[in-house]
């Protein structure tokens, strides 16, 4: 495996746990209480708690995430500096913004770009911005059920 591979992969082992015990976290339980829901010996959740995860396989950390019920998703990239993984679908609390690594590298990525933008840049980045919304908000729309849509 190559050094890169491995970048990557600890990249989205990191994030995964990170999610993982956000998770935990916001479910107010207790390592052993969620060890035990999660199907994992607790001593593995405080690894994951604490972000030590080199000894922990990716497959074992999707599996954890899975049975968590966190709709992951994983991204990976050119450079390894873009992987990572993110919850998506989870509404945040007033007092908690769910937040992932990538998330928030990505924010700060579009800070500095639009601090470098001119006006008329950016407001065609805001008008792309806006077209691309409109179409995600569509295309959840159309995936929707009568029911849901119904209650949404």
């Amino acid at each position: 495996m190559t050094s890169r591979d491995q970048a990557v992969i600890h990249a989205l082992r990191s994030d995964l746990a990170h999610q993982i015990a956000r998770h935990v976290r916001r479910n107010a339980q207790t390592q052993s209480a969620a060890a035990k829901q999660l199907a994992i010996p607790q001593p593995t959740l405080s690894r994951i708690m604490r972000g030590q995860v080199e000894a922990l396989s990716l497959e074992l950390l999707l599996r954890v995430a899975v049975r968590a019920g966190l709709p992951v998703v994983l991204q990976t990239g050119k450079d390894p500096t873009e992987a990572g993984a993110y919850v998506s679908g989870i509404t945040a609390s007033r007092h908690e913004r769910p937040r992932s690594l990538l998330a928030e590298e990505a924010r700060m990525a579009v800070n500095d770009r639009d601090r470098a933008m001119t006006p008329g840049q950016r407001l065609e980045a805001q008008l792309r911005h806006s077209e691309l919304i409109t179409e995600l908000h569509r295309a959840g729309s159309a995936q929707l059920t009568p029911r849901a849509r119904s209650r949404g």
